[in-house]
């Protein structure tokens, strides 16, 4: 007897919705954590059918990651695997039935440390034999090759590694992290990129060959530091950390409202710049010599940020906020999460999504990025907590296992 497919997922797609950009592209993600389940979520909020693949008892550590708990409860999974269909399958014994799975798929996404999949018979080569067109995103700290690709590989390592870290921060203070995995979610961004890229090429090419799409996070860490590094190899300078400023570009930094409340004010270019002066009631500084222009104003940036500073600090931030709207100046608080998802500008963008989950109800997410205006992504349901949720969706449906293959690979522990 075949297996049969759940309703959530076996349905046909409605109709009345856009399909998703990506529809029609399959993907194995065999990623845990950040980067390369991050990727997968990209791919999956436009329409991929991504299959998530973890190991029967040791499932992604993101299931449990995380300090906070809602009904005993992390927050991070539903987000994470939304959209995607999970299957549990162990790669050691079931490399047979993962190749089924490869010869049937687009894109297989991974961030094990390199040569893992080597060893249970998955790399590369394994897998092109059995899909010449397969794409093999590999996600890891070092990446493929080098004298430190074998190393472990965390975001908050690859940060610092990068040299984004260095330029955090102030030049008397340990260099500070962001509150987030940041390094993890840069390279994951460059994963999704990498894939559809390969695809892309792989479908306009006569030999509709796959490839293979090489990413580090400390690679992806580095390719964020702007002019950085020909300011090292040309002028012999190394950028230090600045504090809530950029070196040379003023006014453009944090000021605190005379109710304590910090606000981002970008007034570097010039014709900003003498905008910011009228409001302030300063004409005078516009043809100032030491701040006449973006370089001289760079020079003397702690007088006129001073000078700045002291305007703000006699103003409520709602006054700052409406004054510095009406003359066109770059500008906004820095928002705390509250204030972020009670924004309505926000609101009206519809930059947060309601997901109903099956465990926690309904709870507030991250919207889709980017929006596509014909065929945009959509969240079609949260990650489920339920260890292989979707197990007779793939290996009855997709593959055509009958319910007795099912239950021996499950008692045999290979599912």
């Amino acid at each position: 007897m075949a297996l049969t497919p759940s309703p959530e997922v076996g349905r046909e797609h409605d109709s009345a919705v856009p399909a998703g950009a990506l529809e029609g592209i399959r993907v194995l993600e065999v990623g845990s954590l950040i980067a390369g389940p991050f990727a997968g979520r990209l791919l999956a909020d436009m329409g991929a059918d991504v299959i998530k693949v973890e190991a029967p008892g040791h499932l992604d550590p993101a299931r449990v990651w995380g300090p906070e708990r809602y009904r005993d409860h992390t927050l991070l999974w539903p987000i994470q695997s939304r959209n995607k269909r999970l299957i549990t399958l162990d790669l050691k014994q079931g490399s047979e039935l993962f190749l089924r799975l490869v010869e049937k798929s687009d894109v297989v996404l991974e961030n094990f440390r390199p040569g893992t999949l080597e060893k249970w018979g998955l790399g590369y080569e394994e897998l092109k034999a059995v899909n010449p067109g397969i794409v093999f995103v590999r996600v890891s700290g070092y990446g493929q090759t080098g004298p430190d690709a074998t190393r472990t590989g965390f975001a908050s390592v690859a940060e610092a590694a990068s040299g984004l870290r260095s330029l955090n921060g102030y030049p008397d203070q340990p260099p500070p992290r962001s509150g987030i995995s940041l390094g993890d979610s840069v390279a994951g961004l460059f994963a999704a990129f990498g894939a559809l890229s390969a695809i892309l090429q792989r479908d306009r090419s006569e030999t509709q060959e796959g490839q293979v799409v090489d990413v580090s996070l400390i690679e992806s860490c580095l390719a964020l530091l702007e002019s950085v590094i020909p300011e090292y190899d040309l002028l012999g300078l190394i950028r230090q950390p600045s504090g809530s400023r950029l070196n040379g570009v003023a006014p453009s930094n944090i000021f605190r409202s005379r109710d304590e409340k910090w606000f981002v004010i970008a007034a570097n270019q010039d014709n900003l710049f003498a905008s910011l002066c009228g409001v302030m009631g300063r004409p005078d500084l516009i043809d100032h010599p030491d701040f006449a222009s973006h370089l001289t104003r760079g020079e003397h940036q702690e007088q006129i940020e001073g000078i700045v500073a002291a305007w703000v600090a006699s103003k409520d931030a709602a006054e700052l906020e409406r004054l510095l709207l009406e003359a066109g100046i770059p500008s906004g608080p820095v928002n705390s999460v509250a204030d972020v998802v009670a924004d309505p500008h926000l609101q009206a963008r519809d930059a947060f999504i309601t997901h109903v989950d099956e465990e926690l109800g309904e709870l507030l997410g991250p919207g889709i990025m980017p929006r596509l205006s014909r065929t945009p992504g959509e969240v079609r349901w949260s990650g489920s907590w339920t260890a292989g949720a979707h197990n007779a969706d793939v290996y009855g449906g997709l593959l055509g296992l009958s319910e007795e293959e099912h239950q021996r690979l499950k008692d045999s522990g290979v599912i």
